[in-house]
């Protein structure tokens, strides 16, 4: 079986992605990749932190800016994704629909 390549996805909880590697999209154009040095609590805008092209750089949604993620694996022993009934050790609710 082969997997296909993830693919990045439009994330609206900006709060949420603190040093997380994303894109910046503005009206469909990617403007800045970077990682996510800061964000307003409530994802009004946040700051791609600084690197050897640029400099730190605000965004905000309102202006209608964008922020994409691509899944990415993480290195060393937890490399994979854990769920609810991994962390907490009890059984998901049932879905009645």
């Amino acid at each position: 079986m082969t997997l296909k390549p993830p693919t990045a996805r439009k994330h609206a909880e900006w709060s949420l992605l603190v040093n997380a590697l994303v894109e910046i999209r503005h009206n469909g154009q990617l403007i800045r990749t970077g990682f996510v040095e800061d964000a307003m609590p409530d994802s009004s805008a946040l700051w791609i932190a600084a690197d050897n092209r640029n400099s730190r750089q605000m965004f905000q949604a309102t202006e209608g800016h964008e922020v994409w993620v691509t899944p990415q694996e993480l290195s060393g022993d937890l490399n994979y994704r854990m769920t609810n009934r991994h962390l907490f050790k009890t059984t998901p609710p049932t879905r009645n629909w």
